[in-house]
């Protein structure tokens, strides 16, 4: 028996010698399966030990703008001054610290966020963005981080407000946002009235409000923060049999990286690492944040809108001025340039090869003109800012590449302008000029371009006014412009139209004192102060300044 209890003894305590050595190395096995691989990691990434993650910055709850870093706001990389918030961004910040990377938000318009993470300009979209089959064909989606329900936003006093079912919403003028999935449900309701898909939540809540919409198509988190916002708003949700038919389509929240990215992986066991209890308090915490309290009016709310998001007005405009005169100006000199050089003659019987080469210059400038005066400046710069990045690796800051597209786009436009100021000059000055022996280029700098460019001063002018208004379409590629601010704005407060009449308050202004202030040099310059005529016993009257 004493044998028996020995060896038992003698058992037992070899089992747990051996446990006690496997134990460690069980543990170290578990944390490296654990761990994250970083050098993997770092490979996919754009910036080695940075987490570059796109949003519009405009789509509250889920993700908007500000003016300060309160309530864990992360600074917006290429919008100085302006940070994001929301339940995206507060996503981002826990995958980039789980991952041991440093977070970069950066700001783009919803359509460019695809093209961005294409191109490598992002590693990432956190933007509410749902794996639609569209999109995973190009895409590749993580696990989801948020499910959601569709519902419809309506005004609380409407005829619809009491609505059970999307049949209720029966001939209803209903809208979504373009590019998404919301817009193509809208066809189950019966009989409605599908508008034009709009490119944000704030126009649509606008439309609504206005009585243009009766009702939008959203997620609801949105909807949630849309009613927080706004005290007219409320929006209807379904039970399972009455509301609509997603199919196979995926409701959920998804990050999205590039196709077949190292990213996936990690990222998706990242996200295991937050519960489902966090996640639905953080989304509680980001619609809370979107309250507001009482209207004080309508321009109790300008006023708040003022004293929010005044200063990154004026940095807006400050920018949209910048690169308009920049762009001006160096439109300007390629145009003149261009002129130029169309005006020079060449015979083609003396210098065959001079003049084959002229030809063939001249086409390549026919084809510049023709592409930059037939294609709008929107689609321009989508093609040159992401193109650049997809095809050459040429990664250009949005403000160079704002400043590049408006100043080739300008280019062809003056180009024409100098030339029909050129040919405007009457031949016989050009002949009087080489009868006293001036060769092309001194007639054209002393007598022709002196009158030609006071002829097209007008239209310079007017091409500069434009070129301020015209820096709106640069929004698509997220430069800071005075458009750019304003959606920011009204995206995160909810109030488009109070937003937008600031901007145009501005717009106003500044093109107002620019066409006063190039009023007062064309008066200068047409008058008989900008030139001298001078006479001489042994040659005709020449120009020394100016015009004759």
């Amino acid at each position: 028996m004493k044998n028996k209890t020995w060896t038992r003894w003698l058992t037992l305590s070899f089992l747990a010698l051996i446990f006690t050595l496997i134990t460690p190395l069980t543990s170290t096995i578990n944390a490296q399966d654990e761990s994250y691989d970083q050098n993997l990691i770092n490979e996919a990434l754009e910036e080695p030990g940075t987490l570059k993650v796109g949003m519009e910055a405009n789509y509250a709850p889920f993700n908007w703008s500000q003016t300060s870093s309160s309530n864990g706001a992360v600074e917006i990389s290429n919008s100085p001054g302006e940070y994001a918030n929301g339940y995206d961004v507060q996503m981002a910040v826990r995958l980039a610290e789980e991952l041991n990377l440093t977070l970069e938000i950066i700001k783009l318009d919803w359509d460019g966020l695809p093209p961005a993470l294409e191109s490598g300009m992002i590693d990432a979209v956190i933007a509410g963005m749902s794996p639609t089959p569209e999109r995973e064909r190009q895409i590749d989606f993580s696990n989801a981080y948020y499910n959601s329900e569709i519902v419809l936003v309506v005004r609380e006093d409407s005829n619809y407000a009491a609505a059970n079912s999307i049949g209720d919403f029966d001939s209803a003028r209903v809208t979504a946002q373009l590019n998404t999935f919301h817009y193509d449900l809208i066809e189950q309701i019966p009989n409605v009235h599908r508008q034009t898909a709009m490119d944000s939540f704030p126009a649509m809540i606008t439309s609504v409000l206005s009585g243009k919409s009766d009702a939008y198509v959203s997620e609801a988190p949105g909807a949630m923060a849309a009613t927080a916002a706004n005290s007219d708003l409320m929006y209807i949700t379904f039970d399972e049999n009455n509301g609509f038919d997603t199919g196979q389509v995926n409701t959920s929240i998804a990050v999205g990286m590039q196709k077949d990215s190292p990213l996936l992986d990690p990222v998706n066991q990242a996200l295991s690492t937050i519960s489902q209890a966090d996640r639905d308090q953080l989304m509680n915490d980001m619609v809370l944040l979107n309250e507001r309290g009482e209207s004080t009016g309508f321009w109790g709310d300008v006023r708040e809108i003022w004293d929010m998001y005044g200063s990154q007005f004026l940095v807006g405009a400050r920018n949209t001025l910048i690169i308009a005169l920049i762009s001006t100006v160096i439109g300007s000199t390629i145009g003149l340039g261009i002129a130029i050089y169309r005006s020079i003659p060449v015979d083609k019987k003396r210098n065959p090869i001079s003049y084959f080469f002229y030809k063939l210059f001249d086409l390549l400038i026919m084809v510049y003109i023709e592409i930059f005066r037939g294609t709008p400046m929107m689609v321009q710069s989508m093609l040159i800012f992401y193109g650049s990045k997809l095809f050459f690796n040429i990664d250009m800051s949005p403000l160079f590449a704002a400043l590049l597209i408006v100043s080739v786009n300008t280019g062809a436009y003056i180009s024409e302008v100098f030339r029909g100021g050129i040919m405007g000059i009457d031949k016989g000055q050009s002949e009087a000029a080489k009868a006293i022996g001036m060769s092309h280029f001194q007639s054209m700098t002393t007598v022709i371009l002196p009158q030609a460019i006071r002829n097209t001063l007008p239209a310079l002018g007017n091409e500069f006014v434009i070129n301020i208004k015209d820096t709106s379409v640069l929004n698509v590629i997220a430069v800071t412009e005075l458009f750019f601010v304003t959606r920011s704005a009204a995206g995160s407060t909810y109030m488009t139209f109070q937003s937008f009449l600031i901007a145009s308050i501005i717009y106003f202004v500044m093109t107002f004192v620019t066409t006063r202030l190039l009023r007062l040099i064309e008066n200068y310059m047409s008058g008989s102060a900008s030139y001298t005529v001078h006479e001489s016993s042994t040659m005709p009257k020449t120009v020394e300044r100016g015009s004759l």
